[in-house]
């Protein structure tokens, strides 16, 4: 799919730019959105060695799309999970398995499941009029998009249940303190800020920094044994690539590191 109609796939150099582009829907997700942007997940980590993941408009998501007709509320039967099956969790686990490192930008809402792709970032990048919103249970749904499992990870338990429970508005400077976002900039400074990030990652040792991308996402589920073991793989399979020559000629030689992400 070279063309999308719901995602802008831009290039700058050898950053993948991402953003979802339906403004009027506030960005709000529907199967064929999100059906688009795993493809250009895929064709990100296949060309790029950084990808930072934004928007168009003044919301980064609304979440689902509820009014794209993809729901059949007349249906006793309805199964509302089948949509996580084939759009949302291979979207999560692509983010979560990308071998570059991910920016997200984050500007004006990021509710429902596009909070939780917000939160995918490795690093995350919030203007200060965004916020974060887990809205589930006003439609008497339960939080998607493995939202309970980052959140209570990063935030704690105590307030992540408060976030789903109550379905409130978590502001950009709320989530700067606790630690959910990475930077906190004025709004109009947030994709430059993102791609400045996504460059500066890009130009490092990408392959390796792919392995340190997986192992912090297994240490939230690892105990230490099983962490230190992992570590000790990855560590053998870095020492292998020609960045980590590059790296030790250049400290020896008291010069900067040119990596090819090999």
């Amino acid at each position: 799919m070279s063309e999308y109609e719901f995602i802008d796939y831009t290039r700058d150099g050898d950053v993948a730019v991402v953003l979802l582009n339906n403004p009027a829907a506030l960005n709000a997700l529907s199967q064929h959105m999100g059906q688009e942007l795993n493809d250009a997940l895929d064709r990100a980590g296949s060309e790029a060695r950084a990808v930072v993941l934004g928007s168009h408009g003044r919301a980064f998501s609304a979440g689902a799309n509820l009014t794209a007709g993809d729901i059949d509320i007349s249906d006793p039967d309805r199964d509302i999970g089948q949509f996580l099956d084939t759009v949302f969790n291979p979207m999560i686990r692509k983010l979560r398995d990308l071998p570059v490192p991910l920016v997200t930008a984050v500007r004006g809402a990021a509710a429902g499941v596009g909070c939780s792709i917000a939160l995918m970032g490795d690093a995350i990048v919030a203007g200060r009029g965004a916020y974060f919103l887990q809205a589930f249970c006003n439609i008497g749904l339960v939080p998607d998009g493995g939202a309970a499992y980052l959140l209570a990870r990063t935030i704690g338990r105590v307030r992540a249940m408060e976030l789903m429970l109550f379905g409130e508005r978590y502001p950009a400077d709320k989530a700067f303190e606790a630690g959910l976002v990475t930077r906190l900039v004025d709004d109009e400074e947030v994709d430059a800020v993102a791609l400045e990030l996504a460059r500066k990652l890009a130009q490092g040792p990408t392959r390796v920094l792919s392995m340190i991308r997986q192992s912090a996402w297994a240490a939230l589920d690892s105990g230490l044994d099983d962490q230190l073991d992992r570590e000790r793989r990855l560590q053998r399979d870095a020492g292998r690539t020609e960045d980590f020559a590059e790296g030790v000629s250049a400290f020896v030689g008291k010069r900067p590191a040119r990596f090819s992400g090999r």
